[in-house]
């Protein structure tokens, strides 16, 4: 297993770590970004590709993934 291996699992264990942490909307799709954006740049480094392409694809999704998930408070009473 080479380094940038060992290197994208780790931010993207810490990440998911981290993901759970935030619950707003804004919030959820800014690290949802974030994440996205490593793993696309990660990935596409693997593989031979374009580091910002990854990352511009990945961070797109990424954005819209965790705003799309994002928990939405109930309206009204109790």
């Amino acid at each position: 297993m080479s380094w940038t291996s060992i290197r994208v699992a780790a931010v993207a264990l810490l990440g998911l770590g981290v993901a759970a942490c935030s619950d707003p909307v804004g919030q959820r799709a800014l690290l949802g970004g974030g994440l996205g954006a490593a793993g696309g740049a990660g990935i596409a480094a693997l593989t031979g590709g374009s580091p910002l392409a990854g990352a511009a694809i990945g961070g797109a999704g990424g954005a819209a993934v965790g705003a799309l998930t994002a928990p939405r408070q109930r309206r009204g009473y109790y």
